[in-house]
């Protein structure tokens, strides 16, 4: 222990040891010593000296530091002290200010012990192993160590790591801790792990990263979070920005949903703070990531589709029409929009119909266009609203439709202020930029639509007062030919080559005008300075345009005569290298890159991205035009109508084969219909065929049984037959007459049920009495009858079925003799007897069905009667209730009759009156009678 207090600083006596001895010494002790706490302390004093004598100890003590971390894994404190040691070798971050020429060495040194550790790439699994450890003092140091590597030496050690077992996994582990301090340097070397490596990106995406990185913003209070939510907005970016694979994987989970609650802003947005600032410019950057034009055109669609279904997209827009925000989101939340709406036509509708909210409401598209055009808003900005102009107009005819039309006579509002007045105020304004953006835009107005072209033709402007309003055309020529500033020329240049290109009638108005040829042929002849190259360029650019596109209606100015022209004033190998000033300049590249305008000055903004399209497009077509000869072009001419007839005939085949097509499958329709119902039918008639089979066999075996059946009875005769059918005839004939019995005793029960209802009727019309219990005996007796006829028909159709059975064994019987042959002269005679006794049968057959008609009719009859019966019998009630309800009312009269009577005689009485009772009356009367009789 001595040995290390000298080292850390203690009072020894003698000449102090230099660095590198001291450094030395304490390699051996960490190298030979066997107890793991002088290792400890010897390590502990490398991790203090790492700093000062950084190279000392690299060169030294790496290789005992590694062999610590393999051998000494049951002690996390040594483990603690060697990677964090390792740590100092390998990081470049120095707290303290260095001179360039230090920090250059400093990172020189750093990416030296690097190498020299990943030189084996088991140290790497070695690390990777450790960061399993949940002790803070081995997870923390290791999460540092492996970070730094990967700033050093990333694409080596991303290597590595790929090929590890789970290596990827191991890492993705730390974002689940619950320590914030190593979550979040587990977030710093995500980033750095997932750098320009597409595989690594695509496992962390699929290890469920971005589900955690989303918990851990909305965790972090989204936009209003601290460092740790820009950590995670970046390590989105890394795994996102073209990877189309992990964009599709992002938007096939619903994550956009998600993001749409980052861009809910209130009404005062003033003093945000800069990390708000940051995160959401990182947000509006993830957003345009996934709607990047430079992204697949479907994926892109894709996107912007899932945008605007969820409500982004309307977030988006109030911020932009929000107040209050900052420039520089405000700038990029323009850039956003931008992009979101490009090329999809939902959105861009949507766009349209935003309105700020201003007194009156003015559209959002035109808010806009006001800042670009006013010279005092950033040039960022400005920017920013052309981009957004240009991604409206982008694909998007009924848009350029709309802003074409507020331009002409008859759609002018003077009492508000439209887009296509905005462009014109900037065309022709004093500033050179305003000029420059407000041409790019209306040039966006007419690409690709040639409609929108003959349109805009029509547009007229009033100069001053006195004078005759101009065309939007004429007026751009003028202010061409005044000189102005080159920003300004290249603008307009830019928007007429754009306007008259496949357009002919836009050519033809052009080259009406006799000033603009010579002053296009003068500018391109003149030897000018460097600046005016580009004029130049373009100026023969828009010459080459009137040379293609001429339709020789303008007589002055054919085809032919423009070409010897430009052979006569300016030569045609000088009017080509004037063409070619274009792509050699050294903004048209940068131009062509990427469709957003971005530049680094105002002077530098010359190009616009789709103008260079159509310069590539154009060039080697005008350059083929002007050195083609009459005949030639006459040749061409020839072969593009031969070929227009061609295209016209094959047109026409391609209608007829169309139409043969349909024909043809509709025919194919119809057969497969067809074949459907002859199948169908085929499986139809195999049934009905099968059937008949079956019969035909059943038939074959019936055959076979009767004529077996003929041959025995032809020695034995019909006598067990005939005897059988004796047997039932007379059976027959016995039910037959026991019905006749029980229909005249029927008859004789309906005669006296009659006899009785007269009775019934006389009797209830004199008598008072109830009749109810008379009734009562009809219904039953009625009941009774019927249930008897109800007896006689089940009998009679007993009677009817076995008929019918008899028949059926009678035609059995008879069948076979007709079928077989016939044996000898007693079948003969067994058949005609057997055929004599079944005319009898079927005789008394019709007979007995004449009866049971008649038993049918009388029974019909009697139904009918005691239906009538039934219906007097109710009627009958009737009377007898309303007899009994007038015997009642009389009764109650009689009532009030006789107590009257007896309170006017209790009055005579009391009056003194003699007063003879009815009772007395009736005694002395019934005495009277008695003396007579005597």
């Amino acid at each position: 222990m001595n040995f290390f207090r000298g080292v850390m600083g203690g009072q020894t006596a003698g000449p102090q040891p230099s660095g590198a001895e001291t450094i030395q010494k304490l390699c051996d002790r960490v190298a030979s010593s066997t107890l793991l706490e002088d290792r400890r302390d010897a390590v502990r004093a490398l991790k203090s000296l790492s700093k000062k004598y950084r190279m000392e100890v690299g060169t030294q003590a790496m290789d005992h530091l590694i062999n610590i971390l393999q051998t000494d894994r049951s002690d996390s404190e040594i483990l603690g002290y060697a990677l964090d040691t390792l740590y100092n070798l390998i990081s470049n971050d120095e707290e303290e200010e260095q001179d360039e020429t230090a920090q250059k060495q400093a990172d020189d040194l750093g990416t030296q012990f690097t190498e020299k550790f990943i030189q084996d790439p088991e140290h790497i699994t070695l690390l990777l192993t450790l960061l399993e450890e949940f002790d803070f003092h081995v997870r923390w140091p290791g999460v540092k160590l492996l970070t730094a590597l990967l700033k050093n030496q990333g694409v080596q050690v991303q290597g590595i790591i790929l090929v590890s077992p789970m290596g990827v996994s191991r890492l993705m582990d730390l974002l689940a801790d619950s320590r914030e301090v190593i979550r979040n340097d587990g977030l710093l070397l995500l980033q750095q792990l997932t750098k320009g490596n597409a595989a690594i990106q695509k496992i962390v995406a699929f290890e469920n990263a971005f589900e955690r990185l989303l918990d851990i913003i909305t965790e972090e209070g989204s936009s209003d979070g601290g460092i740790v939510v820009e950590d995670c907005l970046l390590l989105l970016l890394n795994l996102l920005k073209n990877n189309s694979s992990n964009q599709n994987f992002f938007k096939e989970g619903s994550y956009i949903q998600r993001m749409k609650p980052w861009f809910e802003v209130g009404d005062d947005n003033s003093g945000w703070s800069a990390q708000k600032v940051t995160n959401l410019h990182l947000m509006l950057q993830l957003v345009r990531v996934m709607v990047s034009p430079v992204n697949s055109p479907g994926a892109t669609a894709s996107c912007q589709k899932c945008m605007y279904q969820c409500g982004l997209l309307q977030q988006l827009c109030t911020i932009l029409m929000a107040t209050g925000v900052p420039a520089d989101i405000l700038t990029e939340t323009i850039n956003t929009v931008s992009e979101v709406i490009r090329g999809s036509q939902v959105n861009q509708d949507y766009f349209a119909s935003v309105n700020a909210p201003s007194n009156p409401p003015r559209p959002a598209i035109v808010v806009l266009l006001m800042s670009m055009v006013n010279e005092r808003q950033p040039f960022v900005l400005r920017c920013a609203v052309l981009y957004c102009f240009q991604c409206f107009l982008y694909k998007h005819q009924k848009g350029q439709g709309e802003i074409v039309a507020t331009l002409l006579p008859s759609t002018i509002d003077a009492n508000s202020i439209s887009a296509g007045q905005l462009l014109c105020g900037g065309l022709f304004s004093a500033d050179s930029l305003s000029n420059w953006c407000a041409a790019v835009a209306l040039a966006h107005t007419l690409q690709d639509n040639l409609t929108q072209k003959e349109q805009l033709l029509r547009v007229q402007l009033a100069t001053s007062l006195g004078k005759p309003p101009v065309s939007l055309l004429q007026q751009c020529t003028n202010i061409l030919s005044q000189g102005s500033k080159v920003q300004t020329r290249v603008g307009l240049l830019m928007l007429l080559c754009t306007w008259i290109s496949n357009c002919p009638i836009a050519v033809t108005h052009f080259l009406h005008n006799q000033d603009n040829v010579p002053f296009l042929t003068a500018q391109i002849s003149e030897n000018l300075g460097e600046d005016e190259r580009l004029v130049q360029g373009l100026c023969a650019l828009l010459l080459g345009i009137c040379i293609y596109y001429n339709d020789n209606s303008l007589e002055t100015y054919t085809k032919e005569k423009l070409k010897q022209l430009i052979e006569k004033r300016i030569g045609k190998e000088n009017f080509v290298e004037k063409l070619g000033f274009i792509t050699n300049h050294e903004l048209y590249s940068r131009a062509a890159l990427k469709p957003q305008p971005v530049f680094p000055s105002p002077e530098q903004m010359l190009f616009d991205h789709e103008f260079t399209r159509l310069v590539k497009e154009l060039e080697g077509l005008i350059t083929k035009a002007v050195h083609k000869s009459s005949e030639e072009e006459k040749k061409e001419e020839e072969v593009k109508k031969t070929l227009e007839q061609h295209d016209n005939i094959v047109t026409q085949y391609k209608e007829l084969i169309r139409e043969q097509d349909a024909q043809i499958q509709e025919l194919k329709e119809k057969v497969s219909s067809m074949t459907t119902q002859t199948e169908q039918l085929q499986a139809t008639v195999s049934q009905q065929q099968s059937q008949i089979q079956q019969h035909k066999d059943q038939y074959n075996i019936l055959k076979l049984k009767l004529g077996k059946d003929n041959q025995s009875q032809s020695s034995q005769g019909d006598t067990q037959v005939n005897g059988l059918q004796t047997e039932e005839l007379a059976q027959l004939r016995e039910e037959l007459e026991e019905l006749r019995r029980q229909q005249k005793l029927l008859q004789t029960q309906l005669s006296e049920k009659d006899a009785q209802i007269d009775s019934l009727k006389s009797a209830t019309q004199t008598a008072e009495a109830p009749a109810g219990s008379d009734n009562t005996e009809i219904l039953q007796e009625l009941e009774a009858l019927k249930n008897q006829v109800q007896t006689h028909l089940a009998e009679i159709s007993h009677l009817k079925a076995e008929r019918q059975e008899l028949l059926r064994r009678a035609e059995a019987g008879l069948k076979p003799s007709d079928t077989a042959p016939p044996s000898d002269s007693s079948s003969d005679a067994a058949k005609a007897e057997l055929e004599n006794r079944l005319a009898a049968q079927t005789a008394e057959l019709e007979r007995l069905k004449e009866s049971r008609s008649g038993l049918e009719q009388q029974l019909a009859a009697a139904t009918s009667t005691a239906a009538i019966l039934q219906t007097e019998k109710s009627k009958l009630q009737t009377e007898v209730q309303e007899s009994k309800k007038e015997q009642d009312d009389l009764l109650m009269l009689l009532a009030d009759q006789d107590q009257k009577i007896h309170s006017l005689k209790q009055r005579l009485k009391d009056l003194g009156e003699t007063v003879e009772d009815e009772d007395d009356l009736r005694d002395q009367t019934s005495d009277e009678d008695d003396e007579d009789e005597d």
